[in-house]
Order: C-alpha cells, then sequence, then structure tokens
C-alpha cells in the first residue's frame, strides 16, 4: 500500500493544473527579480506584511503603521515576533517538525499563556494530529511542495492543537514548508497577506477542509493555489505593491541568509 497521503489530490479536478501554474509563475517572478540582488530588508519586509495580515486574520485591529511606530495590539506584536525568529527554525523544520511546530507557538504565546502551556499540544489528540501533520511534512510525496504547505496549514488551523494562537502557527508553518521546499528560499512571498485579501474564501474553504469531506479538502486545495498567487502578487518585489511610506514595517533585524 502507498504511504504517499496526499498525491491522491493531485488528481482531483483542476488541482494539478492550479498547482502547476501557480508555480510557474512564482517561478518566473523570483527568476525575474533575481537577475537583481535581492536585499534581506525586502525578505524582511515580506515577513513584517505577512506578520500584520496573519495578526489581523487572527483578530488584530492593528495598522502596519502602528506596528512600525512600536504599537499595536497585543496579537500583532505576537505575530511580529514570531515572523522575526521563524526563518531560523527552516533547519529545524526540515529535520524535526515538530520541535518546529512547538518553538514556533512558544514564539507567538510566550507573552500570552503560562510556561508549562508554551508549545505542548492541548491534550493526547491533538498531539496525535500534530504528529500526523510532521509525518506528511517528512514523507517522500509526489505532491507538489505547495500543496503540501496547504495542508500543514489547513490541518493546524482546523485542529487547534494549541491552547492558542493556533491560526498565526499555521500560517508560519505554511511560510515554513514553502522555504525548506526551495520554493522560495528567501521568503519574499507574502502568502499571509494573500489569505487576507481573500479572507472571505480563506475562512470558508477552512471551515470545508474542517468538515474532512473530499469535497471540502478538494475545495480548500483549489482556494490555497489561488492564495499563493496572491501572495506573490503582493510581495515586495513588486514596487508597486509597498507600503506606503508611513506605513513602512518595522525593521526585524538581522535574518537568517
Amino acid at each position: 500500500m502507498s504511504t504517499d497521503r496526499i498525491a491522491w489530490l493531485v488528481a482531483l479536478d483542476g488541482v494539478g493544473s492550479a498547482y502547476a501554474a501557480t508555480r510557474d509563475g512564482i517561478d518566473a517572478m523570483l527568476r525575474d527579480r533575481g537577475l537583481r540582488k535581492t536585499e534581506p530588508q525586502t525578505t524582511a519586509e515580506a515577513l513584517a506584511i505577512g506578520a500584520h495580515a496573519s495578526a489581523v486574520l487572527e483578530g488584530s485591529r492593528s495598522t502596519i503603521a502602528e506596528i512600525a511606530d512600536g504599537g499595536g495590539d497585543e496579537i500583532a506584536q505576537d505575530s511580529l515576533r514570531l515572523s522575526a525568529s521563524v526563518l531560523s527554525l527552516v533547519p529545524l523544520m526540515k529535520q524535526s517538525p515538530l520541535q518546529a511546530f512547538a518553538r514556533l507557538h512558544a514564539v507567538a504565546a510566550g507573552t500570552a499563556l503560562p510556561a508549562e502551556q508554551l508549545g505542548r499540544p492541548r491534550d493526547a489528540a491533538s498531539a496525535a494530529r500534530l504528529r500526523t501533520v510532521s509525518e506528511l511534512i517528512l514523507s517522500d510525496t509526489a505532491a507538489p511542495a505547495l500543496l503540501v504547505a496547504a495542508m500543514v496549514h489547513a490541518d493546524i488551523a482546523t485542529a487547534k492543537p494549541f491552547a492558542s494562537h493556533n491560526g498565526i502557527v499555521a500560517r508560519a508553518a505554511e511560510r515554513l514548508v514553502i522555504v525548506s521546499r526551495g520554493v522560495d528560499p528567501k521568503s519574499l512571498m507574502v502568502t499571509e497577506a494573500g489569505h487576507l485579501a481573500l479572507r472571505e474564501q480563506y475562512e470558508s474553504n477552512l471551515r470545508a477542509y474542517a468538515s474532512a469531506t473530499q469535497r471540502g479538502v478538494h475545495a480548500w486545495a483549489l482556494y490555497a493555489a489561488e492564495a499563493y498567487a496572491k501572495g506573490m502578487e503582493l510581495s515586495p518585489l513588486r514596487p508597486v505593491k509597498r507600503p506606503r511610506r508611513d506605513a513602512e514595517p518595522v525593521d526585524l533585524g538581522d535574518l537568517p541568509a
């Protein structure tokens, strides 16, 4: 029996072609912009825009300008703090996804929960769900890397394995998969902003995925391909999409090479 648990998704109507087209678009843009040197600040900007978008999806009302000024509500600060350290976890995601998930939650919820809850699943069922997600990441699958990232995101977001910050952790894990699998090594896409731009579809398709039906999983897979294309459109690689000067994101400091 095959151990490739998500390859069947590629055969569903429209999925294979959607991910092929999205990956081609991402590769073309990165290749085009890659003809010029990409500065670390561009990655920092993409991470900061993503942190803001992820926080808004989690309920924050803060603006990018407020965060840039050192303000913003608690959710925004939690998301920004996670973005500042997320790329340092790429090696861990490749080797031990369970530890990477725990670290993501510990950083995001570090000021919100007692120490004994940081990075720890809520119960045995949650721990089992995270092990399943970890096995997916480590498995040898024929599915596109972007599809793997989409499934990781949806599994964590809908299972809610931690006591808090599950959405922020799910979107950070998605970014880590995309980076660690070589789709976007410098993390220049803004997947979180893609989800925010398509918020109604994002939330409805997560609900569909949570139904655990083939129809729901299929709908999420198709949606995620569209969201990734949107996230590439919203990358700071496109000058016309940059925030206004009065809304520039904060400096996230030194980033991993």
